[in-house]
């Protein structure tokens, strides 16, 4: 007796290819039709024009043929079609009843064995549904254990449910963020593998210190059958970036100024008062402007003027900035002249203005330096003999902080233990591989060098001379932030045991790969040298300062180094052998560096 098998869906596809088969057979024929069924002669004699005659006739009839093999191909296709629909309509008829009547049977068996015991006699366990939430066990004489629900952030997975007599036990599931994978099920007390291993969570930063969870030992196997395969360890916690502090807009207080000074007579040196620092700021807050100098005057007012001399008060430094901030910038160095339009005789005269105050270092990590204050302005007037006036020099910028380094890379978790093969014959489970270690963070960019003060500016008149200020130099780039190093990779899990009798042991698995080092900051950019002061005709200009030297590019991080492969598992002691140690993981990549900060 033979049977027929039909399947519904290979049918409708059956139909629908000869669909397309047709429509291109179709095409075809109407291309040929007008060539063939028109054939011209080739003269005018009688033997030419019957000939084309004959092959007009043919076409004429493949034609009327072709027709009728579309329409039959058309007649065919729908009742191919038919057919489809008829056994996909008989099947959806028949599937319920049949359906139902299984369930029947099912709970009529099951009945009893739930009522006392809470568990069906035959039937899979059910799948865990709320978040970290274990397996139901397997029926009693037959059946899987469910698999358990992944947790939630911070809670481990939920372990597979355990087989009963014969069956397989469930998948442990994946721990959430930070938490261990869940345990695989059990096989059947007679026959059955055990569940695997539920992978472990990830790092997340806040959630069981930052760790990794680790994989999920496997099931076991109880008299006959493999155990599972441990989870996979969680990726290592990724270092942070390095990330300079933003600075709040506000600056601290600026030093006070000194006040002028002036005096009148033959010989005598007269000094302006120094500026005061600028106030050092809080986190994030500037430092503040040194306060300007004071300005300083000498004049004669006699007939002979000999040694008068006028020195301006030096501007302030900059006060020191707070964490992240910019350092204050120096004060104004205070003007200075000399004055003798009156005495027909003197021996000398000089007027110098006060220096510009030094701008103050950046605030760490990434605090740009502040910049240099503008040197004195000088003044010289004689009209019988030579006097000097030399402008102040700038004040030098301030150095740029070194920008925030990144955090080094966490490490892998561990993979989870094979499951032990049966008691008697089974093999054992493989470890779970390591969780790969977490990548290093990025260092940040080096805060700007402070820019040099400008030289002061000196006139004079008369037959006295000029000299205008040298310009500040430029402050020096902060170095980048040297980047975090990569995570040692997790460490492998132990292979299971093989069955006491007869079985191979579990391979150990693998150590996980090492996170690679994170990207050198960038070198703060130098600060330009300050302008040389101007001088008038009698004299020369001051130099130009020099532009402060870009910041060293910080350091790449360390590859983080692969972690230990797990142990094999032993074999049967009569026949079998012990499965292979782990491999010991890859290393990860090192970290680039930044670039260097340009000059001033």
């Amino acid at each position: 007796m033979s049977y027929l098998i039909a399947s519904p869906e290979h049918l409708a596809s059956s139909a629908r290819d000869l669909v397309r088969l047709g429509s291109v057979v179709a095409d075809a024929n109407a291309a040929a039709a007008a060539p063939t069924t028109g054939v011209l002669a080739a003269a005018v004699d009688e033997v030419s024009i019957q000939i084309a005659a004959l092959f007009g006739a043919h076409a004429h009839s493949y034609q009327q043929l072709s027709a009728q093999a579309a329409t039959f191909h058309e007649q065919f296709v729908q009742t191919l079609a038919t057919a489809s629909r008829a056994y996909a309509s008989a099947e959806a008829v028949n599937a319920s009843p049949l359906q139902t009547l299984e369930q029947q049977v099912l709970s009529v068996i099951n009945a009893p064995t739930e009522a006392l015991l809470g568990r069906p006699l035959i039937g899979d366990g059910a799948n865990g549904s709320a978040p970290g939430q274990a397996g139901g066990a397997g029926g009693l004489l037959y059946g899987n254990g469910g698999s358990g629900a992944a947790g939630a952030a911070g809670q481990a997975g939920g372990a597979g449910g355990a087989a009963g007599l014969w069956g397989s036990g469930g998948t442990g599931g994946a721990g959430g963020a930070g938490a261990a994978g869940g345990s695989g099920g059990n096989g059947g007390l007679l026959y059955g593998d055990g569940g695997a291993g539920g992978t472990g969570g990830i790092a997340l930063a806040g959630i069981n210190g930052g760790n990794p969870g680790s994989g999920g030992d496997g099931g076991s196997a109880l008299l006959f059958g493999s155990g599972g395969d441990g989870g996979q360890g969680g990726t290592g916690l990724v270092g942070a970036d390095g990330s300079n502090p933003t600075p709040t807009g506000t600056q601290a207080g600026d030093g006070s100024s000194a006040g002028p000074n002036a005096a009148v007579g033959d010989i005598l040196a007269v000094s302006g008062g120094i500026g005061a620092d600028g106030q050092s700021g809080g986190p994030g807050v500037g430092g503040g402007s040194g306060g300007n100098g004071g300005a300083a005057v000498a004049y004669s007012n006699g007939t002979s003027s000999n040694m008068l001399a006028a020195n301006g008060g030096d501007g302030g430094g900059g006060g020191l900035a707070g964490v992240g901030a910019a350092g204050g910038n120096g004060g104004t160095g205070g003007g200075a002249g000399v004055q003798d339009l009156l005495a027909d005789s003197g021996s000398s005269g000089a007027a110098l203005g006060g220096a510009g105050g030094a701008g103050a270092s950046g605030g760490a990590q990434g605090g740009a330096g502040g910049n240099g204050g503008e040197g004195g302005y000088a003044s010289a007037a004689s009209a019988n003999y030579a006097a000097t006036a030399t402008g102040g020099h700038g004040g030098v910028g301030g150095a740029g902080a070194s920008g925030a380094v990144g955090l080094d890379g966490g490490t892998g978790g561990a993979g989870g233990n094979g499951g032990h093969g049966g008691l008697l014959i089974g093999t054992g489970g493989n470890g779970g591989a390591g969780g790969i270690g977490g990548s290093g963070g990025a260092g940040d960019i080096g805060g700007a060098g402070g820019n040099g003060g400008a030289g002061g500016v000196a006139s004079s008149s008369g037959i006295s001379t000029s000299h205008g200020g040298d310009g500040g130099d430029g402050g020096d780039g902060g170095d980048g932030g040297d980047a975090g190093a990569g995570g040692v990779g997790g460490v492998g899990g132990k292979g299971g045991n093989g069955g006491l009798l007869m079985g191979t042991g579990g391979d150990g698995g693998s150590g996980g790969s090492g996170g690679d080092g994170g990207l050198g900051g960038n070198g703060g950019h130098g600060g330009a040298g300050g302008k040389g002061g101007n001088a008038d005709q009698h004299a020369d200009d001051g130099a130009p300062g020099i532009g402060g030297g870009g910041g060293d590019a910080g350091a790449g991080g360390t590859a983080g180094s692969g972690g230990a492969g797990g142990g094999a598992g032993t074999g049967g002691a009569l026949l079998g052998s012990a499965g292979a140690g782990g491999a010991l993981g890859a290393a990860g990549l090192m970290g680039a560096g930044g670039t260097g900060g340009a000059p001033g």
